[in-house]
């Protein structure tokens, strides 16, 4: 049995409760609650599954379109690809958890959120992780980034999903709490997608899976609070991931699946038993009733309160058909998994919970689901930067050095050392790995589908200007959907910022969703699933506001797509849109002046949607093999990596204007292709008549990239450069990067 316990101030404070928020579980019940009921309320209500200070802005996002089966509400986005197929998807945090535990933090990032994916009845075929560190001389920020790139590795690689791209950044904001963001996708057919509304009185609510421990209790708690100096006493409520019982659990769910057995799925994610029996039961307008005496366990003596918070790993719930029991059951002893009816649906919209006997919760189960509390945060505008001109900030002595500093910077260096550690192969329908614009994987089966996945944000240019930071996430994750072939289908954004209860913060967040929503709007790119992650912060050290934005592009002749990595002697290089000019919040400031000053460049979506739709039929017309959108360090930078992933050189023209606004300059809406010296004729002809700046930058060839009277470097030492930051920064080697051509 277990000990009675006082329903406290202090106790209900340590839940994460507010004291007007518990004023409304009293009212609502009408008693004190339970322990076990305290815990409930304190899982339901906190920030990470209620969305209470963000549900009024989100609802402002554009999330619906021609192609979208399911939007935000479910386990996972649900877009058509067309031939009877969908593509499921999600990005999710795991923040809180990967500081205080790095490699399981991270890891049961990854399986939750490819656990989101199969529970709509998908196969995973695809991971990225966008992870965003402190600076680089912080004394935890090598254990971090070493932690949680072995996490995610040690995951996906032993679940058997590639991960075919992501972002790694480096900022001192980011020194206390950093971001792990993961995105999963998978391929279903549209006749076969599985939701968690539960319908039917008086059916069975079916455990499984692994069994529940005591890892993780009150995980969604914890992610709801800021972090200070008590952090290492949070490491109890880390999970601990299986990877390999997660790759048993998929494939018997998809069986199962098959039988026509199931009627709702739902993972046990943040919240676990609780959240996931509270939804099902709440979106179909029914009760649940468990009872813990039949639920698995792999300890003993866990209280009612343990079980319901549990975040343990690598289970789900389920309705089933109670005709189909012996059948599904079976499925699940042949993959050595459990499978216990723990409860049943009721008529009265109840949550019970009962433990030895007796009930030690009863509550309204819609007010704890889709009914809890709303906010409308006060806010205010962030304060608008002054814009920086070129002629502001002092000309480089050497753009040759420049560059090279540019390429071997911490957030501009290769990511090798990074995705050498994931299995990017897997599956084996990778088309293009990690490195360039876009991951891009066959849609197997299919004899010419393909499916493009990428993931950006620049928080910088958000900090600056949260508006604009917004747009331009949404605009740069099209464009670099856009850069390898596909036609962009839709979005999934993770949200993280620090705590919405301090208006200026909350202000970064209403502005950062509204130029999100406008940038959606413009490019038909609507956000189907998506997470907010607040109080990012230590000791009242604010992150940099970083809502990241994962797209999913479709790419319907595999044969007719764009990589970086394609130049060849001879081909002609063009910029598609205007020469470089803006500096303010740019990648240069920040590296070569050491200043994080000025306005982020403006995002012009209608000229985005123009040159991104003149890039990509070019590309489908076979005529485009080599693209890369211009980003963090501009021309120059995307030139070099050009260059370098195709080991060619190229001579070009420099442009008007001040060396670095020209080489470095961050103006949207750019990108550099390459085409056959037969066919840059029509281009030019065809870009004038779409209204699309261009200008010819010169031919590909030998083994330097020469710029004409601004650089000349050979390929060698760009390479040396860009590839050497990241394996010297962990083996603790770091050398400057040599100037030397």
């Amino acid at each position: 049995m277990t000990a009675h316990i006082d329903i406290t101030p202090e106790l209900v404070a340590a839940h994460g409760l507010k004291p007007n928020e518990y004023e409304r579980v009293l009212a609502l019940i009408g008693r004190t609650p339970t322990l076990t009921e305290l815990g409930i309320f304190s899982a339901m209500w906190n920030e990470h599954c209620s969305y209470k200070s963000s549900k009024r802005w989100l609802r402002t996002l554009p999330t619906k379109g021609e192609l979208v089966i399911q939007g935000p509400g479910e386990n996972a986005g649900v877009v058509d690809i067309g031939d009877g197929l969908c593509v499921v998807f999600k990005m999710e945090s795991h923040n809180h958890p990967s500081y205080i535990e790095p490699y399981q933090g991270a890891a049961t990032g990854v399986g939750g959120i490819l656990r989101d994916v199969f529970t709509m009845g998908a196969r995973p075929i695809a991971a990225m992780n966008a992870l965003r560190f402190g600076a680089p001389d912080h004394p935890k920020t090598k254990h971090l980034v070493a932690g949680i790139v072995a996490g995610v590795g040690g995951y996906g690689n032993s679940f058997g999903v590639p991960t075919v791209g992501g972002e790694v950044n480096f900022h001192a904001r980011y020194n206390g709490n950093c971001l792990v963001n993961a995105f999963a996708a998978g391929l279903a057919r549209t006749d076969a997608i599985f939701y968690s509304k539960a319908e039917g009185v008086g059916l069975p609510v079916v455990y499984l899976g692994a069994k529940t421990g005591r890892d993780g209790v009150g995980g969604a708690t914890m992610a709801s609070a800021e972090f200070d100096e008590s952090i290492e006493e949070k490491r109890p409520t880390v999970q601990v991931g299986d990877p390999f019982t997660e790759k048993c659990l998929l494939e018997a769910c998809l069986e199962l699946m098959q039988t026509g057995a199931v009627i709702a799925i739902q993972d046990m994610g943040a919240a676990g038993l609780t959240c996931s029996a509270v939804e099902m039961g709440a979106k179909g307008d029914l009760g649940i009733e468990l009872d813990l005496d039949t639920v698995p366990v792999r300890e003993a003596k866990m209280t009612p309160y343990e079980m319901m918070l549990s975040e343990s790993q690598e289970r789900m719930l389920m309705v089933l058909r109670p005709e189909k029991r012996e059948e599904a059951e079976a499925i699940f002893v042949k993959w050595g998994l459990d499978f216990a009816v723990v409860g049943r649906t009721t008529d009265d919209l109840r949550f019970r919970i009962l433990f030895e006997g007796k009930e030690v919760a009863n509550l309204p189960i819609k007010e704890l689901g889709d009914e809890a509390p709303e906010y409308d945060r006060p806010w205010v505008d962030p304060k608008a930067r002054p814009d920086l001109t070129a002629e502001s900030i002092p000309h480089p002595k050497d753009c040759g050095a420049a560059l090279l500093s540019l390429l071997g910077s911490p957030d501009l260096s290769s990511r090798r050392w990074v995705f050498e550690q994931y299995d990017t192969l897997i599956q084996g329908n990778s088309l293009q790995r990690p490195g360039g614009d876009a991951g891009v994987v066959r849609v197997d089966g299919h004899a010419t589908k393909a499916l493009a996945f990428s993931s950006d944000v620049t928080p910088r240019y958000c900090e600056a200007d949260p508006y604009q930071g917004g747009a331009q996430a949404v605009a740069e994750c099209w464009r670099n959907l856009t850069a390898v072939g596909a036609e962009p289908l839709a979005a999934t954004d993770n949200l993280n910022f620090g705590n919405p209860e301090k208006p200026e913060l909350m202000g970064q967040f209403v502005k950062a969703i509204e130029g999100i929503g406008a940038a959606c709007t413009a490019l038909a790119f609507p956000i189907v699933s998506g997470n907010v992650s607040l109080y990012n912060e230590t000791q009242g050290q604010a992150i940099l506001p970083t809502p990241t934005i994962g797209g999913v592009g479709l790419i319907e002749d595999r044969a007719r797509t764009a990589r970086v990595d394609t130049l060849s002697e001879g081909d002609v290089l063009f910029l598609v849109g205007r020469d470089g000019s803006h500096l303010g919040a740019s990648a240069y400031l920040s590296t070569i002046e050491g200043r994080e000053e000025g306005a982020p460049p403006p995002v012009d979506l209608a000229e985005e949607k123009r040159h991104g739709d003149f890039v990509r039929a070019f590309i489908h017309a076979g005529v485009v093999a080599t693209c890369h959108d211009l980003s963090d360090g501009g021309l120059a930078v995307a030139l070099a990596e050009i260059c370098m992933a195709s080991r060619c050189g190229a001579n070009a023209e420099a442009g008007d204007g001040p060396d670095h606004a020209v080489l470095f300059g961050e103006d949207q809406a750019r990108y550099v292709v390459a085409l056959k010296a037969d066919e840059a004729e029509r281009f030019v002809a065809a870009a004038r008549e779409s209204n699309v700046p261009l200008r010819r930058l010169g031919t590909a060839g030998g083994d330097r990239l020469t710029i004409a009277g601004r650089l000349d470097l050979a390929l060698e030492a760009m390479t040396r450069a860009h590839e050497s930051w990241f394996p010297s920064f962990m083996s603790g080697t770091l050398v400057e990067p040599s100037a030397a051509a």
